[in-house]
């Protein structure tokens, strides 16, 4: 690891801990040459995800879209953060489970409206009117009805 003050590449590790989840792993270092700490994280590398979308081009898949969604969804809702990064990892390892590298993005909406629904009803609401296009208001009250 190359530290950050002078770029000297030997250091020690002065402490390691494990995140809650149990996949990342935060390391303090130590630089051997200007004794300055800083600190690394380890994460497993998983093979990247192509998402297909409605009209069957294929982008990577984004972490951040999938979180600036949530947080559009639940905008003025008493809704923790760490509930909305909770959501995206469950969504993250579902598609890691799943085995398959390219995910629909129907499939990933499906898969949100379904973690929204059991965590806030406003918010999926508003998540599904823009996923499913309610083209009527007719369209939309329906939906609110299956809320029911």
């Amino acid at each position: 690891m190359r530290c950050p003050f002078c770029g000297n590449t030997e250091d020690r590790v002065v402490d390691s801990r494990e995140s809650r989840e149990g996949d990342v792993i935060r390391r303090r270092r130590e630089c051997t040459r200007c004794d300055r700490r800083f600190t690394s994280y380890e994460k497993i590398e998983l093979l990247p995800f192509q998402v297909v979308k409605r009209d069957q081009r294929r982008e990577p898949y984004e972490r951040e879209k999938l979180m600036r969604g949530l947080q559009i969804a639940c905008r003025k809702r008493a809704v923790p953060q760490q509930e909305l990064e909770r959501i995206a990892d469950r969504i993250e390892r579902a598609m890691n489970d799943s085995g398959e590298r390219e995910i629909s993005s129907q499939k990933i909406g499906t898969m949100v409206m379904q973690q929204l629904r059991e965590l806030d009803p406003v918010a999926y609401v508003r998540f599904a009117s823009v996923y499913r296009r309610f083209e009527d208001v007719e369209a939309f009250v329906k939906e609110l009805h299956t809320l029911k």
